[in-house]
């Protein structure tokens, strides 16, 4: 009767779709005392091996040694696990995530537990899985940088408007004859620290909205060799060091050149920095490949610096997010390179572990990519430089303090100048006498710039033809659009006085 329920057991244990593992596990061994064809499987052991062979828990078979110790210690104090989640070795090296489900007799004098466990192999469960949280990563990206593109336009205007005022009175006074030295010094560094100001702005709407770029087949190869070129000065003077392993035959992308490198600048001179920062050297290394499958090229930048922690990868590619001190980065680095790349249909993303470096993969599509309309370039009509100044001018701008540097730097220059604050006082300016040309902000309340220029086209064909149009907000395609089919000039808020002066000479001559 023993003998037939034993062999009844024996059968049940081989038929198990489960590994079954019966055995030891101690600090620094373990002793199998049964193991079924299925957890052989799972391990990559043939089908004929010894028992005493296939042992899943010896030290060397974990990936990471801190999870053996861990696992011994959950094992050692609750006396079982439920779906533990392992990553082991096969016999043959190969890495396989299984779910454990055991339990374990008291440990013995020498630490040894007697356990008895089943084994199942989760890889693909875990590839799914990962995928599934990597989409769900990258949908919530692309959610937050819609949700601040819808916001960014106003952002840039209320910005550009109080920088152009500045920068215009940092111009005007700086022109005056007779002052001090330091009050010079004091000027300068207004309009210095005012125009960076706006290349923080310019960069937030680089991200925020979708731009025409200029794109052809690029040798990504060719980039980043001529960016490294950029860097290879600073580079030596500052102890880094460059490898690059280029692929050779690599397909060209569809891509704009300069968008690439400058996401590439982005990455390397990151790199630089954390390097420098940890250890005061460092080394580069750029590779390129072509991955057949996904029909793209990627680009790996890996530097050796301090890496960057767990809990700060989640934020990386978020706006003024920045791990450098006040005052040595504004946080939009990544994100312009992130939208840049999302912008190509391609794919940013980050390894790292704290203190073993870094690296970062842009994955660039072959083909498939949406095509983008080619920027159209603006005509400008040969500058009169030299032309006497004369004429009468009606500047419409909200904005009263940008409006007064605006119509004083005419005046100084030799204009009549007249000032309206939205689009429709400015029509009653127009009925009731006669303007030269019109200097006019595009937002604006009661009647914006493009309302106002429809109403002026009708009433007023001409003059219609000499507005300058001025704008915290050209980014929008809406306004590229009406820019466009206007025809008209226009100047990017903040602007310099003279730029305005030379629009105003040109649209009179």
């Amino acid at each position: 009767m023993e003998r037939r329920a034993a062999a009844a057991f024996a059968r049940l244990f081989e038929a198990v779709h489960e590994g079954v593992y019966i055995g030891t596990i101690g600090p620094d061994s373990t002793a199998t005392i049964a193991a079924n064809p299925h957890l052989k499987l799972i391990f990559g052991y043939a089908s004929e091996a010894p028992k005493a062979d296939v042992r899943p828990f010896d030290c060397d078979r974990f990936v990471d040694p801190q999870a053996r110790v861990a696992l011994i210690e959950r094992l050692t104090t609750d006396g079982s696990v439920n779906d533990y989640l392992l990553r082991l070795r096969r016999a043959d090296g190969n890495a396989v995530w299984v779910e454990v489900t055991a339990r374990a007799d008291a440990p013995a004098k020498d630490q040894t537990l007697r356990l008895e466990a089943l084994v199942r192999d989760v890889s693909e469960r875990k590839k799914l899985d990962d995928e599934t949280r990597d989409i769900y990563h990258q949908l919530l990206q692309a959610e937050k940088m819609a949700a601040l593109g819808q916001t960014i336009s106003g952002v840039a205007h209320e910005l550009n408007n109080p920088l152009a005022t500045i920068i215009s009175w940092a111009e005007r006074l700086s022109q005056r004859s007779g002052l001090e030295e330091p009050v010079r010094r004091g000027l300068e560094t207004i309009f210095s620290e005012s125009e960076r100001a706006a290349r923080i702005v310019r960069n937030l709407l680089t991200f925020a909205r979708k731009r025409q770029t200029t794109r052809a087949m690029v040798d990504v190869n060719q980039v980043v060799r001529e960016t490294l070129a950029l860097r290879a000065y600073e580079q030596r003077i500052t102890n880094i060091s460059i490898i690059d392993a280029l692929a050779a035959g690599l397909p060209q992308v569809f891509a704009d050149g300069h968008q690439v490198q400058q996401v590439l600048l982005n990455l390397v001179i990151n790199a630089e920095q954390a390097m420098l920062v940890a250890n005061g050297r460092g080394t580069i290394v750029v590779r390129t490949w072509h991955d057949a499958d996904q029909e793209s090229v990627i680009l790996e930048i890996n530097d050796d610096g301090p890496g960057i922690p767990d809990e700060l990868q989640p934020k990386i590619f978020d706006p003024f997010f920045t791990t450098k001190e006040v005052g040595k980065g504004t946080g939009l680095g990544l994100t312009v390179a992130y939208a840049i790349v999302q912008e190509h249909g391609g794919r940013i993303r980050l390894e790292s572990r704290a203190g073993l470096g870094a690296s970062f993969y842009v994955d660039l599509p072959v083909t498939g990519a949406k095509l983008q309309p080619v920027a159209l370039t603006r005509a400008r009509p040969p500058g009169a430089a030299g032309a006497p100044a004369g004429g009468s001018i009606l500047v419409v701008e909200d904005e009263a303090q940008l409006a007064l540097a605006v119509a004083d730097a005419l005046r100084d220059a030799g204009y009549l100048v007249d000032h309206a604050a939205d689009g429709e006082l400015a029509l009653e300016r127009i009925r009731a006498q006669a303007f030269d040309a019109v200097i006019c902000d595009l937002k604006m309340p009661r009647l914006d710039g493009k309302a106002f220029y429809r109403m002026l086209e009708a009433a007023a064909p001409g003059l219609a033809k000499r507005v300058i149009f001025v704008t915290g907000d050209v980014a929008g395609t809406d306004a590229d659009e009406f820019l466009e089919e206007s025809g008209c000039r226009w100047l990017a808020k903040p602007f310099r006085l003279g730029d305005l002066l030379r629009a105003v000479r040109d649209t009179l001559a």
